[in-house]
């Protein structure tokens, strides 16, 4: 008697930790799928015969089956395959330049002590206050100067400025969160800052690393309105701006099937760099949150 009383109790947990646990999938699977069922219609109107996305475009799916959506992406512009080529190329240089400048400055800010430290750490932050539409005139006329206006180096440049405060912040983190004693043991050794950079420091903080490239990559992907201010050549534009010629049609008719085509184009490169990295993501954003 006495056990079925001890086990009473122990039933009543487990079904509660089964009930809470039930609960909990079927809340994160609906919002999963609220999440997910944008991108769902996305890719399904870009399926769809050109009339039927324009006549219905709620409808989730069709009974036919097309790829006139994209082959009407080649007609927009100098082609969706240029658009994609720009894209990829600002998107790849502010990710490397983001990485290059970030890394040694977070190392830096992390590890070594100088005057004026905390004071330009602090300057460096403020700058993300800094609305990028309150300065577009200066960076234009910054560009101009440069002889980098209409260019895609003049774009990368801009991308990495705003992306770099974040960014070193984030290293700076990453970097903390490294014990002293590895470098301490590394310099014992013999090693010197490069080589405890890039054979110590870099791999432990790899997530963090990984967590930069992400927002980059993400940033500079979707980016609007500089692209659409500082280029001018229709030949160099990215594919945000794309989308906007694909959205204005004929007497102001957005053509929903191009339109979703191209979303699905614009897409995909970041669903797959986000499964890529995403445990690497997931730690870099919490690296140095515990110590």
């Amino acid at each position: 008697m006495a056990d079925l009383s001890l086990n009473a109790p122990l039933n009543r947990q487990s079904r509660r930790q089964l009930i809470g646990t039930m609960a909990f999938y079927i809340v994160a699977t609906i919002i999963a799928v609220l999440f997910l069922l944008p991108m769902i219609w996305s890719v399904a109107n870009s399926f769809k015969p050109p009339a039927e996305a324009l006549a219905n475009p709620l409808a989730l799916f069709s009974k036919a089956f097309s790829l006139d959506n994209y082959r009407r992406l080649e007609g927009v512009g100098a082609g969706w395959y240029v658009y994609v080529g720009n894209s990829l190329m600002i998107a790849a240089g502010t990710v490397l330049l983001t990485v290059l400048i970030a890394v040694p400055a977070g190392y830096g800010f992390s590890k070594f002590r100088f005057p004026g430290q905390i004071v330009l750490f602090v300057l460096i932050m403020a700058t993300m206050m800094i609305p990028f539409q309150s300065i577009l005139t200066p960076l234009f006329l910054i560009l101009k100067a440069l002889r980098l206006q209409n260019s895609l180096v003049g774009l990368v440049l801009i991308y990495t400025t705003f992306q770099l405060p974040f960014s070193i912040f984030m290293m700076r983190n990453a970097f903390d969160a490294v014990p002293k004693a590895l470098i301490e043991a590394a310099r014992i050794d013999g090693a010197s800052q490069w080589t405890i950079l890039r054979r110590i420091m870099i791999p432990i903080a790899f997530p963090g690393v990984a967590t930069v490239a992400l927002f980059a990559f993400l940033n500079s992907w979707n980016e609007f309105l500089a692209a659409l201010i500082f280029l001018s050549d229709q030949n160099k534009f990215t594919l945000p701006i794309m989308l906007v010629n694909v959205s204005s049609g004929i007497y102001g008719i957005i053509d929903w099937g191009a339109l979703q085509a191209g979303v699905t184009v614009t897409m995909i490169p970041c669903l797959i760099l986000f499964l890529l990295l995403q445990r690497y993501y997931v730690r870099g954003m919490t690296a140095g949150a515990v110590k």
